[in-house]
């Protein structure tokens, strides 16, 4: 089967009415939302947001009448089915913008738990959690890491068995969207004596259930240190939260007892594919802004794209984006071409999850340091940008997680050699060469 990335006039029509609709809808939307307020400075009213809540509600229609809506979906779930090649081509275009996978139904964490609960929910969750899911009515979360650990190994927080109820108790940190969610999917400890893939389950947990309790809602470095105590609904941040006594109905198992780390990697495989190529779109965007200020900008009378350091920085900057990006086609093309996560799968996966930590780190940090004083301030989308690159070798799994993970599976495919010398040491390979030839002169 030959590697093809190519896709079908039809699809590249849709691909390119994406990349309009970032243009011309998207991005004024991104900008208008970090200001918060009009022209004049003043800060929008009841009215005014509910103008703007209007007008979102028109372009998720727009969406949904290109049959782009919830994308990354199969046909079972109400989606197009696409697969990883055209789920990549898409998620480059929406990379570059904040909401625009909101507008397409695909926004994390809910597309992960859409396909958690796709596997492993019963029909009943299906219908209370999953639907809400799909048509954009409900938001969840997905509360794994704690404060102490993000290890699985480490975690502590637990659920017993009472009856027909579960009993939750134990914290959870950095849960994306957690202030905001409905319900949060939970992972807890409950068989603490088992093997480590055995000892937890996922439980779905309703937000307002008793004993479920917001510390704090923290952001990332750049937010002032108040905006984590204001834990209302709708600040966006990772909330801190603790589970006090949470009584949990037998029914909200999701999936099998003790089957949680491996369940969750249902989730997060596919996952990692698609933050990689929208680190993709992010690194494009900052080579295009490294590219305007080159032509644009003069140092002692020249201008910076005259300047040899310049333009190894964008020649860099370049190859590494192009490498990157093939290398997560390829990854999506063998997950098509498969449809399983199978080691080989897997090994593509931790490589493009570590690279994608250092590609977007080294050529966002190339873009800020072209534009000197511009850069370094808030008035540029580099510095949001900036602060997405450490993200990236940390969400889903640490970058040395992977190489420990990648190399372990790279290390299977070979032996130790028997010998006191290794196999490719030379003497002992031209001794076989000479044996070989000498027989081919004896029989000449």
């Amino acid at each position: 089967m030959a590697i093809d990335f190519d896709v079908e006039p039809e699809f590249q029509e849709q691909i390119d009415w994406v990349e309009n609709f970032v243009l011309e809808e998207i991005e004024p939307l991104d900008h208008f939302m970090s200001a918060g307020c009009d022209k004049n400075g003043n800060p929008l009213d009841k009215d005014g947001w509910d103008a703007i809540r209007a007008h979102i509600t028109q372009l998720k229609n727009q969406v949904k009448e290109r049959g782009l809506w919830g994308f990354h979906l199969g046909p079972d779930l109400g989606g197009p089915g696409l697969g990883q090649v055209k789920l990549c081509l898409l998620n480059e275009k929406l990379g570059k913008t904040r909401m625009g996978p909101t507008l397409f139904g695909c926004q994390a964490p809910d597309t992960g738990n859409m396909e958690l609960i796709a596997h492993n929910g019963t029909e009943m969750q299906k219908e209370k959690y999953l639907q809400p899911l799909l048509s954009g009515e409900k938001h969840s979360a997905y509360s794994m890491t704690e404060p102490h650990a993000g290890e699985p190994g480490e975690f502590q927080c637990s659920a017993v068995r009472d009856g027909d109820h579960w009993i939750l108790n134990g914290e959870k940190w950095f849960t994306s969207n957690g202030a905001g969610a409905d319900f949060l999917i939970v992972m807890a400890v409950t068989s603490p004596d088992k093997p480590l893939l055995e000892r937890a389950s996922m439980f779905i947990v309703d937000r307002e259930t008793t004993g479920v309790e917001i510390v704090r809602n923290v952001h990332t470095f750049g937010t002032n240190l108040k905006e984590n105590y204001n834990t209302a609904p709708g600040r966006g941040g990772h909330a801190y939260i603790r589970y006090d006594n949470v009584r949990i109905p037998a029914e909200n198992l999701l999936g099998t007892e003790g089957a949680g780390f491996v369940g969750s990697q249902t989730r997060l495989s596919g996952g990692r594919v698609h933050h990689a190529m929208r680190a993709v779109g992010v690194c494009t965007k900052a080579l295009d802004m490294m590219c305007e200020r080159a032509l644009s900008r003069k140092a002692k009378g020249q201008l910076l794209a005259d300047l040899q350091m310049v333009q190894a920085d964008i020649a860099d900057s370049y190859i590494q984006l192009k490498q990157f990006r093939l290398h997560v086609l390829y990854t999506a093309w063998l997950i098509d071409k498969t449809g399983a996560y199978t080691s080989e799968i897997r090994k593509e996966i931790a490589s493009i999850k570590i690279s994608a930590a250092k590609v977007n780190h080294d050529i966002v940090y190339r873009a800020i340091h072209l534009h000197g004083a511009l850069g370094m301030s808030n008035e540029t989308p580099l510095g949001d940008m900036w602060m997405s690159a450490p993200q990236m070798g940390i969400m889903d799994g640490t970058t040395e997680a992977h190489k420990s993970n990648l190399s372990k599976l790279l290390l299977r495919a070979y032996e130790a050699s028997d010998d006191i010398f290794p196999t490719y040491h030379l003497p002992k390979l031209i001794s076989k060469a000479q044996d070989k030839f000498q027989k081919i002169i004896d029989a000449y």
